[in-house]
Parts: C-alpha cells; sequence; structure tokens
C-alpha cells in the first residue's frame, strides 16, 4: 500500500507535528501557570522559546551542536516535559496520546530507513 519512502515521510511529517505540540504544550502549561497577564505571557512564550532554542542548537536534523547523546537529552526533556504539563494541566487522556504517539514515531523512525539511504538503493 505505502512505499518505504512514503511511510518513512509520514512519519517524518507526524514527528514535526509532534514537536510542535509539545511547544504548545508547554506554552498552554507555562501561561496558566503565571499569577498576572505578565508572568502567564513571559511563561507562556519563555518556556516554549527556550525549549525550542534547545532542540535547535542540539536537537534538530540540522543542529548547530551534533552531538548524539545531547540530541537525545533534549529530545527527552522537551518530549517528557510537554507529557507532564498535560497531565499537570488534568489533560490526561491528552497527555497520554501524545505520550504514545512520542514513542511509537520515535521507534519508527529509529527502525526505518532515513529516505536517503532508500533513494540510493
Amino acid at each position: 500500500m505505502f512505499s518505504s519512502s512514503a511511510f518513512r515521510g509520514i512519519n517524518l511529517a507526524l514527528a514535526f507535528l509532534l514537536e510542535l505540540s509539545a511547544l504548545a504544550a508547554l506554552g498552554y502549561w507555562g501561561y496558566c501557570a503565571g499569577n498576572s497577564t505578565f508572568t502567564s505571557l513571559l511563561l507562556g512564550i519563555g518556556i516554549p522559546l527556550i525549549a525550542a532554542i534547545l532542540w535547535g542548537l542540539f536537537a534538530a536534523p540540522h543542529a548547530r551542536y551534533p552531538n548524539p547523546l545531547l540530541k537525545i537529552g533534549v529530545k527527552a526533556l522537551v518530549f517528557v516535559a510537554a507529557f507532564f504539563a498535560l497531565l499537570d494541566k488534568d489533560q490526561t487522556g491528552l497527555a497520554i496520546l501524545f505520550g504514545v504517539l512520542v514513542i511509537g514515531n520515535l521507534l519508527i523512525l529509529r527502525f526505518t530507513k532515513p529516505l536517503d539511504s532508500i533513494e540510493e538503493s
């Protein structure tokens, strides 16, 4: 039904959507954690911004500092923080769905061939 390159492409798109969802969850949590309009905006914008900067530096495909351990650490930090942010805001079902999708997506991407090696074979 799907070629392996199409399947991997779909999973890469899902990975991107999960990364954006993690930033949204962190922003939602940060906004709700503030006790004034100023702190709500500061946390709602600042926490996802810090997560995005860390992701860009260490976990993105073309990261500035491509260290495999830092990549795993930053991905784990962002995804786990988003999971617990959802749990903290009583979004248990959404947190579980998010966690299952993240784990499934990471496993599928880990055990499927990269698009470059598919095109070469």
